[in-house]
């Protein structure tokens, strides 16, 4: 079973990749270059977009959807999409992924998922192969489908009918591209462990040891058939439990902050933001 260390491991470095990596993977050039991306005016059709399928965005106070704005202008000019498998990217398909990967960004001035060299989209569900280790040593090989996935090199592959079923409902708590790119800040450290490098000012041990109580709460629930607060998916492992977690934070703000208080307080203090206000 996971230990507390498995969440402390690399989350008391504060600050030291997460509070300034627009400052520290990028030249003077680039954050002017992004000052002017974020200081055109936002395309009419992109906020089109945004009301018909992303209705989150809708939900945030007029101060956010600026930033927001601002935001999605910087990812969109530097974040390459790859069509896979025959699809073809149009603008809309940006739009979508820009405006909620970007979501995660907003109380973070110098966040920019700076370790993200390209988003790949498929048309649908993926198919990847895995092997997966057995009692007394013995290796199987099994096909999955897939609706995302995060990469350490610096990829996030993306299903686009998932991407737009997890867009269309704003409050069911699931949302591939919040999760896939929850994974991308979980592995800003070159290492996936649900302990992401941790803004400067916040307390890594507290970090660790609220994170490690709730997912050890949420597996005995799940083990005592109880219902959860967080999908079951959630208990696998520290990783995906910081994934799934950040996923039900924006979009079941207040739920989570009144059934798991010090898990929303922890979250609202990485992302800067507070979800259950909106």
């Amino acid at each position: 079973m996971p230990t507390l260390s498995q969440f402390l491991f690399g989350a008391i470095v504060l600050g030291a990749l997460a509070a300034v990596p627009g400052i520290a993977l990028a030249p003077w050039w680039r954050a002017r270059r992004r000052r002017a991306l974020a200081g055109r005016p936002f395309p009419a059709a992109w906020r089109r977009v945004l009301a018909r399928q992303v209705p989150i965005v809708g939900r945030l106070p007029a101060p956010l959807q600026r930033e927001l704005e601002r935001r999605m202008q910087v990812f969109i000019a530097e974040k390459p999409f790859v069509g896979c498998r025959g699809l073809v990217v149009t603008e809309a398909m940006r739009v979508v992924v820009a405006a909620q990967a970007c979501l995660l960004l907003l109380g973070r001035p110098h966040w920019h998922h700076a370790g993200l060299r390209q988003v790949l989209l498929y048309p649908g569900a993926f198919l990847v192969d895995r092997v997966h280790a057995e009692p007394g040593g013995v290796r199987r090989g099994e096909r999955q489908a897939l609706a995302g996935e995060s990469w350490s090199q610096g990829q996030v592959v993306l299903s686009w009918d998932d991407v737009l079923a997890g867009a269309a409902d704003p409050a069911d708590g699931r949302n591939v591209v919040l999760h896939e790119f929850a994974h991308q800040l979980d592995q800003a450290d070159g290492r996936s462990n649900g302990a992401p490098p941790l803004p400067r000012g916040m307390d890594g041990r507290r970090w660790a040891r609220v994170l490690q109580q709730a997912f050890d709460a949420l597996r005995a629930q799940l083990g005592r058939g109880e219902a959860a607060p967080l999908d079951p998916y959630a208990a696998t492992s520290p990783a995906e439990f910081f994934a799934v977690a950040t996923e039900a934070f924006f979009e079941q703000g207040p739920r989570m902050a009144a059934a798991q208080p010090a898990l929303y307080a922890e979250l609202a203090a990485f992302y800067g933001v507070d979800p259950a206000s909106w």
